[in-house]
């Protein structure tokens, strides 16, 4: 049996255990989904389960589970239900002849007692509680500081305001979109418009939050503060709570679920991890990228790519470093475009001089992120002391380099990074600084719009080479590769 995977949630709501057929097993504090998509939190690839089969939630004081209008139903004790109550246990089949899923309730834990803090001056807990107090205490504006000190605090209280305002506007948009979907039968096209801006203003709402978060953790970095870094885990996990909640948004209005093949709901759902709101995409966007797709599929330098990648251990490294930075690890097909992963690659001589190594790192930037450039440096061949080729120090460099991209000018846009790494980013940069400074005015969907014919073709499709690839590997077997994803042990943490 599998390490149970534990999903963090309010810890008044008590904890429902999942077991599969196949051993698996889950812990939940908070709505999931069962189904075959691979975007639902218990997937069960089998003939008899529906895409998306069952939504279960805490409601009213109880577990409930309820059918998403499944194609072969859910059974309880031989009958088919559209919804039950998980007392204790319930045990359901997902189709009269397909899998069983137990669903066991626990009792809630007793919350910890909290041990006292040492009251002695200069304890550790005295010291970290005046960290608390300086940096984050509701007092604090009222005493002396330091400069670096008081950007800080402004830092996490701009923070603070915008996490609180946007649970509130998400809470509104959500009641107002309600609103909208009952009135649908008589609006139709327009009430589905509606729905479309409400989800774009959540995810611009979000991304703005992203922006500023990635600025404090820049700043806190630099401090070398370590209660300030404890923050601002806090605010990314509340974070990744907005992002669950947008979500079950999303699959609750049924934007696109009905009318999107799978491979089209993938496109989606990787543009939206790279930053761009899959809602606000050029009509034309997924005929565009399922032609870079076929690209892949008609050439084995995708297969190749992924073998050498898994058969060198790349993989979990590269995902780590981008994970470290809290950024998509599907950056891992940057790696891929740029060299196939090949640590020894140089590219062709350019005024910038000759990149080289798996990241394709040009001499100014390696040693503006700590690579020490070897002496061939003019010559395109490998160069054994050349930091460049030493594949763990230029994935750590590129980590670093592409957060710096991503939240500052790019504004959490992962296509504006990538157009960026590939164009140069002072070029890219110029031309987005040239654009408002937020997330719905300044991305991918927007230079497209307004500066179409500045950006070259050649990064056009580097742009569309590595979404495409990225969209590939969250199901190759579902574009006809014989094999599983190589990020594909994400799932499995």
């Amino acid at each position: 049996m599998s390490t149970p995977r534990e999903i963090p949630g309010p810890p008044a709501i008590p904890r429902l255990s999942v077991r599969t057929e196949d051993g698996r097993a889950f812990r939940f504090v908070r709505a999931f989904q069962i189904g075959r998509e691979h975007d639902c939190d218990v997937r069960i690839e089998d003939a008899h389960v529906s895409r998306k089969h069952v939504m279960v939630s805490f409601e009213d004081g109880e577990w409930r589970l309820h059918d998403r209008q499944s194609g072969n139903g859910v059974f309880v004790n031989g009958r088919r239900v559209e919804t039950a109550s998980i007392d204790q246990s319930l045990t359901i089949r997902l189709g009269a002849d397909g899998p069983l899923v137990v669903m066991e309730v626990a009792s809630p834990a007793l919350p910890a007692k909290r041990p006292p803090a040492m009251q002695k001056p200069g304890g550790e807990t005295m010291l970290l509680a005046s960290y608390a107090e300086r940096y984050f205490g509701a007092m604090a504006d009222e005493e002396p500081v330091g400069g670096r000190t008081l950007m800080i605090r402004k830092a996490f209280h701009s923070v603070q305001k915008k996490q609180k305002r946007l649970y509130r506007g998400m809470v509104f948009l959500a009641l107002l979109a309600a609103v909208g979907a009952g009135s649908y039968a008589y609006y139709g096209h327009r009430q589905m418009m509606q729905q479309k801006a409400v989800a774009q203003e959540l995810f611009y709402a979000m991304k703005a939050l992203d922006v500023d978060i990635a600025n404090v953790e820049r700043l806190v970095a630099t401090s070398g503060n370590a209660q300030g870094q404890e923050q601002v885990k806090l605010y990314l996990e509340r974070r990744r709570q907005m992002e669950s909640n947008y979500d079950r948004f999303l699959s609750g209005l049924n934007l696109y679920d009905r009318t999107l093949t799978p491979q089209e709901q993938l496109i989606l759902r990787v543009t939206r991890l790279f930053g761009e709101c899959e809602m606000a995409a050029p009509p034309e966007y997924l005929a565009e990228v399922s032609s870079y797709i076929r690209k892949w599929q008609g050439s084995g330098r995708y297969a190749k790519a992924v073998f050498r990648a898994q058969e060198m251990g790349y993989a979990k490294k590269i995902a780590e470093e981008f994970q470290k930075q809290d950024l998509p690890p599907q950056f891992f097909y940057l790696a891929m475009q740029e060299s196939d992963f090949d640590e020894v690659a140089s590219g062709p001589p350019t005024r910038m001089g000759i990149a080289k190594g798996m990241w394709q790192f040009i001499p100014s930037t390696a040693s503006q992120y700590g690579l020490k450039v070897g002496p061939l440096v003019a010559y395109r061949r490998p160069d054994p002391v050349d930091d460049r080729h030493q594949w763990e120090k230029a994935t750590r460099a590129a980590a670093r380099y592409i957060k710096d991209i991503y939240s500052t000018d790019a504004q959490a846009s992962g296509l504006l990074v990538m157009a960026s790494y590939n164009w140069g980013e002072h070029r890219v940069i110029n031309m987005l600084r040239t654009m408002p400074a937020n997330p719905r005015e300044r991305n991918f969907w927007k230079v497209l719009e307004q500066h179409r014919d500045q950006v070259p073709k050649e990064t056009y499709d580097y742009v569309l080479s590595i979404v495409s690839a990225a969209v590939i590997g969250e199901n190759p077997k579902l574009f006809g590769f014989g094999f599983d994803g190589p990020l594909a042990f994400l799932d499995r943490q």
